[in-house]
């Protein structure tokens, strides 16, 4: 069975070169007018390819023209359209950013691996943490802390030391950065549907910046994470190879 396909290529040589060959092959349709997204590169390029998926939820089959390709399958130029009929489906819920500068302005976005909070300069960050409506840490001292989803757990969240999370665990991964005070915190598991508040204490003697993935908003005072389920996402994986077992491998790895 055809299906219409639009390529998308990260700007390495790779990914362009494979992007005229794939469409030479097997035809390029706009974005509007495909079935199925087909990105080319590694995990930011999926990433991106996904981000704008948010209205029209058209699932996206990564190959891997990049680094590292967590997210991605190997790149394989022959049998695309078979592959793709037989793609297993991961579903994937993203998170929405609410943030607050410290002028009053407010900033949404969204984020599929992790909303992350950041010290600016060599001050350390102090944060307050409230977990639905609940003072649960009242000074944090750190460089930085991100919630994470499951799809996001194996990415910056893994290399903080945090938990790996199996898709569908309905779970959340709430990460310190380099803990100063509490030393010994190591974070907390959060049920995904959770409301993570983070108060900035001191926001303009020690200034935080906060990122929804990439999209990054300087200079926050407060910033509050939950769970977006009317956004939900599709991710496209070769049989075997899916993402719910890439992350189970990962957890075995040394």
């Amino acid at each position: 069975m055809s299906i219409k396909i639009s390529f998308t290529a990260s700007q390495r040589p790779e990914a362009q070169e494979a992007l005229q060959r794939l469409s030479r092959q097997y035809g390029q349709y706009s974005e509007e007018e495909a079935e199925v997204i087909v990105a080319l590169g590694g995990d930011g390029s999926m990433l991106n390819a996904m981000r704008r998926r948010f209205d029209d939820r058209k699932p996206v089959y990564g190959m891997n023209r990049g680094t590292v390709g967590f997210l991605m399958n190997d790149y394989v130029e022959d049998k695309l359209v078979e592959r793709l009929n037989k793609a297993e489906k991961a579903m994937l819920v993203p998170l929405r950013m609410v943030a607050t500068d410290v002028h009053g302005e407010h900033f949404e976005r969204l984020a599929i691996n992790e909303v992350s909070l950041f010290r600016e300069t060599a001050q350390s960050a102090k944060l307050r943490i409230r977990v639905d409506g609940n003072e649960r840490m009242t000074e944090l001292t750190c460089d930085g802390i991100m919630v994470a989803t499951p799809a996001g757990s194996t990415a910056y969240n893994l290399s903080a030391h945090g938990p790996i999370l199996p898709i569908g665990a309905n779970l959340l991964a709430l990460t310190p950065v380099s803990a100063f005070r509490p030393r010994r915190w190591r974070g907390a598991l959060l049920r995904h549907d959770a409301r993570v508040e983070f108060e900035i204490v001191e926001p303009n003697r020690r200034p935080v910046s906060a990122a929804a993935d990439n999209q990054e908003v300087r200079d926050i005072a407060k910033v509050t994470v939950t769970e977006d389920r009317s956004k939900p996402l599709t991710m496209l994986f070769d049989p075997g190879h899916a993402l719910d077992e890439r992350i189970l491998r990962e957890q075995f790895s040394f």
